[in-house]
């Protein structure tokens, strides 16, 4: 953040359901501009925290500014914002044309501005061609082009995303991630981003708070909050890690406490050939998972340990030696995270 306004700021925010405490007095200011995102398991506060941006929630205590004015007691639509659901939402009985111009319509805007309007936010989302066909002649893909240039062609100061890649399959979710950074990037406004799809995440944003229990457990960008988690939690959560406990930790690392170790920085070699690594442990691999690119080697260690490496796949193989194959594995000390709670169980 630098020291301008924020687009957003919750101070305090805190939401009950009867004894259930869903937000639990969230302090966050999102910087105008910002593509941020909120990442968390289900039930961990996020989409409560976009809702509660929205309007479409009363805090239980608690404020939510939007560039420096007050909107907590305000409804949705005395708010500058708009909202985009993993549903789509369209009308379906409107042409494409007149899903986008709707929010004009309804501010008043005359007829011939809000379609000239509306064509220039089909064409933001590459779909200038389409304004005349229903939203059940579109893919998903289109149909949420749609939605994104209905909710922006209104120009909110700040666009909330709920989960709105969610219903798309693998390739073409992948493909709007791509669309979406580009969308943002060019129209400049605030976007707040909720999912719990940690790869997606990572992707898109310039900042990412992740949630659990209903609280900011880390705030950071997203090499910070991957490369260096701060507590069991995030490091479980966001990707993969090996987690050691404090006994673990001092027979394999040297050291009390608890800490992590991303499996792409663990090297493996066969037990013959040297391994050059600040600390290195024997073991039996134990299973071989191909992914494509890489492979994921599990290893039991000869300390009672499990861990996990990824390898690419290069000429040179540990996977091809098959399970049962004794193996080294290693890591450098600059690699080691030392995280703030107790491994997970």
């Amino acid at each position: 953040m630098t020291g301008a306004q924020p687009a957003i700021r919750l101070t305090g925010l805190t939401k009950s359901f009867g004894s259930v405490t869903a937000v639990d007095e969230v302090d966050l200011d999102i910087a105008p501009g910002e593509f941020f995102s909120m990442l968390g398991p289900s039930g961990s506060g996020k989409t409560t925290v976009l809702r509660l941006i929205a309007g479409f929630e009363q805090p239980t205590s608690g404020t939510i500014s939007l560039l420096g004015r007050d909107v907590t007691d305000r409804a949705p639509f005395d708010r500058d914002v708009n909202t985009v659901f993993q549903d789509y939402a369209l009308f379906p009985h409107m042409s494409v044309l007149d899903n986008v111009a709707y929010g004009l319509r309804v501010r008043g805007v005359a007829k011939r501005a809000r379609q000239e309007q509306a064509r220039a936010a089909l064409d933001t989302v590459r779909l200038g061609g389409f304004a005349d066909r229903k939203p059940s002649q579109l893919s998903g893909g289109q149909r949420q082009r749609v939605a994104l240039a209905r909710a922006t062609v209104v120009q909110p100061k700040v666009l909330l995303l709920d989960e709105p890649l969610g219903a798309l399959d693998l390739k073409l979710r992948e493909q709007m991630q791509v669309e979406l950074k580009e969308l943002q990037r060019n129209l400049g406004i605030t976007f707040i981003f909720v999912t719990h799809d940690q790869q997606e995440a990572l992707t898109l944003s310039d900042r990412i708070a992740v949630f659990n229990d209903g609280r900011i457990v880390q705030l950071g960008t997203p090499a910070e909050i991957y490369e260096r988690p701060a507590s069991s939690f995030v490091a479980a959560f966001v990707g993969t890690s090996n987690i050691f406990d404090d006994s673990t930790s001092q027979a394999l690392l040297g050291r009390g406490g608890v800490h992590s170790v991303r499996p792409e920085k663990v090297s493996v070699a066969t037990e013959n050939l040297p391994l050059v690594a600040d600390r290195t442990a024997a073991g039996v691999l134990a299973e071989v998972i191909y992914v494509g690119s890489s492979t994921q080697l599990i290893v039991d260690l000869d300390a009672g340990t499990r861990v996990v490496a990824l390898e690419q796949n290069d000429a040179h193989r540990v996977a091809s030696k098959g399970r049962g194959a004794r193996v080294t594995v290693g890591w450098n000390d600059s690699d080691i995270v030392t995280l703030t709670a107790p491994a997970l169980t």
